[in-house]
């Protein structure tokens, strides 16, 4: 028999409906347009914004497609802005080791 803590589960729902929320203000669409740019109903994204339904698995896959983050980043509570995360990584990954210390530099600055 498995175990379900009804109480965990709640804020796992509470944090999708929120997340997607809180991506889809940063990315500056309404939840009409975001559920007509997915294909859906002008409803769709309303209904998981309210609560009143998740989206399945494969969708969840689109809404992150969407957003331009992978299922990790959408999960990752800490990362208020994923995608300018991920833009900011790409770039990273082009410089050379000295340039790289720089950047490290400057975040422990910025940091303290």
């Amino acid at each position: 028999m498995l175990y379900h803590d009804i109480g965990v589960i709640c804020l796992y729902e509470e944090f999708v409906k929120n997340r997607i929320t809180q991506l889809r203000l940063r990315k500056g669409v309404s939840e009409y347009q975001m559920g007509y740019d997915l294909g859906h109903s002008r409803g769709y994204v309303y209904n998981i914004s309210s609560g009143r339904s998740l989206p399945p698995m494969s969708e969840f896959f689109a809404i992150c497609e969407y957003f331009g983050v992978t299922p990790a980043e959408f999960f990752d509570e800490k990362n208020t802005d994923p995608a300018l995360v991920q833009k900011a990584l790409t770039g990273l990954k082009k410089l050379d080791e000295a340039d790289l210390l720089l950047i490290l530099e400057l975040i422990g600055r910025m940091l303290k």
